[in-house]
């Protein structure tokens, strides 16, 4: 029996929500006893449940939760948001809604989720569904193998807000630790491939195959079309490539390539594809066909395993141009395919056609040696729909993993766990053929394929049954990949349960097999070459080196355990530590991407029950979890779109509408799709330019596949014309693609499935509380209505998708899935309520703050209701006459006051676009203004001529310690305004570690890796 009761507590604790009285069977009287569940409202403080629970009018508090999760995530308390109403001139939330949001696009319907958990609750719920998978002991290789994350770097790393809360490092003054721990990626990264320069991750192995392929075709100037790839490749990336190749019109051609007749396309090769060591486990000395597919222009492409690259002769110099993989054995767990930080790295003539980020070495304005992005990371977008990568995010997260490893075990150490593991693949060998198999691979580094004559499934049913995976390759081959993890114990248990034929069949010795074993690769494949000679790789062996190192580079980051970082369009919300702490959880991270299905029924609920709630939060009817960053869901999207249109014979359909204000990313996933962009105008308000959409769509009537929009718009502000304009598309043929960047100014107050909207991609990491990680790692997964739903993506190892469905866009078949758990955690301990007041304070923070604002700066784009939506934009624009300041020297005084610069120059240039999100209190809110318009008055004696234009706080600023302890002192102001602007910095004091960069110097002297051991040398700087 069930009943709801209205609850007589004040209004005020449970916000009109309602006491569910559950009857409970008792062993006496049948039902009698009641068990209360309710939900307080926005309250923040104990005062509050102190009233709560002695009012004489609701006696329930044996029952009252005290760990409720709304009230911690949303920043302002009751009393604060009274006060922000007030100033903001709106009556009540809802007021401030409706004077925000246009009435034809506010849904009216609930949120259909369940009620809130209590964090308590949620732990044991995501306990149960985690036992639910099973962590058998996987040998299935393919790009993924186990490892041993060392607990320096699990705790101080991925556990570490102060990693995992940083922004991606566009200010570099504040950004130097992370800079710097991606450059030892890359340098780990060129070391040990023999490139010349690598960049800071990539997606995942699959997508930075794709993203080679892209090198070789625009090295060829598009005129060459036909790419080849080895057979031997994993089968997951050949998917992938050929996703990624259609949209182009590369001709992918699939064969040995050891043993192909390449003379036949010497006109059209752009390249070749080869893994090394490669999916069977087999290395082959690749430099006769390198000089080969060189002679007839192509280039040369290896997938490769950094692992391995200790032993054997790097591709660089067996005459690869292109190297790329999957650092994930690199200290990052498997977590059921992500995220592992891909790697790209290649010769110096391609370096500019690298996709992703890249960081350079440059100077700061005292000389000092300094870190930064080099200007190539945003020349993709820059080019927009002449791109060939559409790549916005990395795997910076997992990468600074991977490089820990790499300077925790140093170049030693990792020979020396390669060794290991090829040793222990060499003694299985042996072992396995004294009873009485054939090993079909001849040289290996980690993997064997076994030839079974019983056949595969025999062998694979009995390695279950011992709770052991290995790959089936074939009906008669199995394959087996040994990894840093697998102990002696382990090689028993594989030839007593799974390889003995009989049960009295004498087990090999291993110890003697051992005593005698030699390595069975090629002496000419052995490498000779050094690698990791740098200090960094040399010097932090011991924990506790390593962990300073550690905090030494964090301690140089600002991230959001310092402050709100108000990036507009980014979304830096809290990231709760409830939420992050199932993602080390050994039941979800001891997973293989490719394990049974059986054996991730954890997995399997989780992201149904997440597929679920994001369907019922957007409106939708489908879901895919694959894209694995919000990029990635923009390609997705439009491919589904054109699957969509050939289906129906409309193959023609190949125009793409985007206003002028869009993301550099949506015409850059525009043209990866196929498809011909076409920009719309926006008017002088930022609004559409409803005339020019309606006539463009007439215009290409019927080569209309897609319009995409953004909403709220890129202006920050709710469109009163996007229905009418997603009508307009409708009429004419094509599909709306919504860009779900600023999802969260619309939770639980409209919908993009009722705006009008056929797919939108939802960015978890901003909306949904997925971390930054420093600039990855990210998720986008897309939802779409029902005639969509049959095109979503597919994989060839794990089913996904529709039955139409395009091919993979990632190489795991969920992205990754590992962070999942986060945004599922989110949706549950909000609940529909709580998601809800989520939205309305995102609005309310952001109109507090630019009525703040409004009497110091221009604020650029509001409704007729004087309205923003969660973010908005200054203009700075007015201060290059005035005090000759540009939007980057406010970036950079704002250092000083420590925050984080807003965005800068975008949509517009020479402003900057704020968004405080919910999670920031009114404390912080008003910090952040203060600070705002204590720069205003900086300027403002600029303007008095009390300042220098050319010599001021701003345009010298950041400030740091070294240049305010110089004995000479040149400024026309003092040291305390430089360092002490606000009075609390004599408490609360980032320090930026460098002086404001040269990027003029830095893009033309590029230098992408570790700086020479010279500049280390003690007795030269002395």
């Amino acid at each position: 029996m069930f009943l709801q009761l209205r609850s007589k507590c004040p209004r005020r604790f449970l916000n009109g929500s309602f006491v569910e009285k559950i009857y409970r069977k008792q062993p006496t009287v049948s039902p009698t006893s009641f068990k209360f569940s309710y939900k307080l409202a926005r309250s923040s403080s104990y005062q509050d449940y102190k009233f709560f629970s002695s009012s004489s009018a609701c006696k329930l508090e044996a029952f009252a939760p005290l760990d409720t999760f709304p009230r911690r995530h949303i920043g302002p308390s009751d009393t604060e948001i009274k006060s922000m109403l007030a100033f903001v001139g709106v009556k009540d939330l809802e007021d401030l809604v409706s004077k925000t949001i246009p009435a034809n696009v506010r849904t009216t319907k609930s949120l259909s989720l369940e009620n809130g958990l209590t964090e308590n609750a949620l732990i044991k719920r995501l306990r149960d569904i985690a036992s639910q998978n099973k962590t058998f002991k996987s040998y299935i290789g393919m790009g993924y193998t186990d490892t041993i994350v060392p607990p320096v770097i699990l705790r101080n790393v991925l556990e570490s807000p102060g990693w995992y809360t940083q922004y991606t490092p566009y200010q570099p003054e504040i950004s130097q630790g992370r800079l710097e721990s991606l450059l030892n990626f890359q340098t780990m990264v060129t070391d040990l491939t023999g490139m010349s320069i690598a960049n800071a991750s990539l997606l995942d192995e699959g997508t930075a195959a794709a993203e080679a392929m892209l090198m070789c075709y625009s090295f060829a100037q598009r005129k060459r079309n036909v790419f080849f790839v080895d057979k031997n490749c994993h089968p997951q990336t050949i998917s992938c490539l050929n996703t990624r190749a259609e949209s182009f019109g590369i001709r992918i051609i699939i064969g040995d390539s050891f043993n192909f007749d390449f003379d036949q396309y010497d006109k059209d090769l752009a390249g070749v594809l080869i893994q090394y060591p490669a999916t069977d486990g087999s290395i082959y000395d690749f430099s006769s066909l390198a000089q080969k597919i060189h002679s007839l222009g192509g280039q040369v492409v290896c997938a490769t395993d950094l692992l391995a690259l200790a032993i054997v002769v790097p591709p660089g110099e067996l005459g690869a141009d292109i190297a790329l993989g999957n650092s994930q054995r690199f200290g990052v767990p498997l977590s059921y395919g992500g995220p592992h930080a891909a790697f790209i790295g290649c010769k110096d003539q391609h370096k500019r056609r690298m996709p992703g980020r890249l960081v350079g070495v440059s100077k700061d304005t005292f000389g000092n040696k300094a870190y930064r992005l080099s200007l190539q990371t945003r020349e993709q977008h820059i080019r927009r729909e002449k791109a060939t990568s559409n790549i916005c995010t990395a795997q910076a997260l997992l990468a600074n993993m991977s490089a820990m490893y790499g300077v925790y075990h140093g170049p030693e150490g990792i020979k020396a766990i390669a060794h290991r593991v090829h040793n222990l693949t060499s003694i299985l060998a042996e072992a396995i053929r004294q009873l009485g198999y054939t090993i079909k691979t001849e040289q290996f580094f980690d993997t064997l394929n076994v030839y079974v004559d019983e056949g595969a499934d025999i062998l694979i049913k009995k390695a279950i049954d011992a709770q052991i995976n290995l790959r089936k390759v074939n009906e008669h081959t199995v394959g087996i990949t040994l990894d840093e993890t697998v102990t002696k114990e382990d090689l028993d248990i594989l030839l007593n349960k799974v390889f003995s034929k009989t049960s009295d069949l004498q087990s090999p010795n291993l110890a003697e097999i051992a005593k005698t074993i030699k390595s069975e690769i090629d002496s000419r494949l052995i490498r000779k070459s050094s690698f990791m000679k740098h200090p960094v790789f040399n010097s932090y062996h011991s924990e506790t080196e390593m962990l300073r190192y550690i905090y030494h580079l964090q301690s140089k980051d600002l991230s959001l355990v310092h402050s709100m970082i108000p990036l507009g369009s980014c979304t830096m919300k809290l990231n709760a530590t409830v939420e992050m702490m199932p993602i080390t959880w050994p039941e979800f991270t001891n997973i293989h991407p490719f394990a049974p299905v059986d054996q991730a029924e954890g997995y399997r609920i989780l992201i149904k029950e997440l597929e679920n709630d994001l369907a019922k939060v957007t409106g939708f009817d489908g879901i895919s979890m694959q894209p694995n960053s919000g990029a990635q869901g923009e390609y997705t999207g439009l491919r589904v779109i054109r699957a969509y249109h050939q289906s129906k014979g409309e193959e023609k359909r190949d125009v793409c509408l985007i206003p002028v204000s869009a993301h550099g990313t949506n015409p850059a996933s525009a043209a990866m799709a196929g498809l011909k962009v076409v920009p719309v105008k926006c008017q002088t308000n930022g609004d559409l330019d409803m005339k020019d959409l309606e006539n463009k769509a007439i215009k290409y009537s019927d080569h209309l596949a897609a319009f995409m929009v953004t909403y709220p718009s890129t202006f920050g502000v709710f469109e009163q014309g996007v229905v009418e304009a997603c009508k307009i598309i409708h009429e004419h043929g094509g599909q709306v693609y919504m860009d779900g960047a600023n999802l969260n100014a619309q939770i639980g107050l409209c919908n993009p499935a009722e705006i009008g909207a056929d797919v939108c991609h939802l960015n978890l990491h901003k909306t949904f509380c997925i971390p930054h990680g420093g600039g990855g790692p990210g998720m986008g997964p897309i939802g779409v209505k029902s005639h969509l739903v049959p095109f979503l993506p597919g994989h060839p190892i794990i089913s996904t998708g529709g039955d139409q469905g395009i091919g993979p866009i990632a190489a795991a078949p969920f992205g990754s899935a590992a962070i999942l758990p986060i945004s599922w955690a989110y949706i549950k301990l909000m609940g529909a309520e709580g998601l809800t007041d989520a939205t309305r304070i995102a609005l309310l923070n952001a109109n507090y703050m630019a009525r703040r604002l409004a009497s110091h700066y221009k604020i650029l784009f509001t409704n007729q209701n004087g309205m923003c939506a969660h973010e908005f934009i200054i203009d700075i624009r007015p201060f290059g006459k005035s005090a000759g300041i540009e939007a980057i020297d406010i970036a950079k005084r704002l250092q000083d006051y420590g925050f984080h610069s807003p965005t800068m120059s975008w949509p517009v240039p020479n402003t900057l676009m704020i968004e405080p999100t919910e999670s920031e209190s009114k404390a912080e809110l008003d910090r952040f203004c203060d600070a705002m318009i204590s720069i205003r008055k900086e300027i403002q004696a600029i303007e008095e001529g009390k300042q220098l234009k050319d010599n001021n706080l701003l345009t010298n600023s950041p400030h740091t310690i070294e240049v305010l302890i110089k004995e000479t002192w040149d400024k026309a102001y003092s040291r305390e305004q430089a360092a002490f602007p606000a009075n609390y910095l004599k408490e609360r004091k980032f320090w930026p570690r460098v002086g404001r960069l040269d990027d003029a110097y830095g893009d033309k002297n590029l230098v992408c890796s570790c700086p020479p051991i010279e500049d280390y040398d003690f007795e030269k700087q002395n």
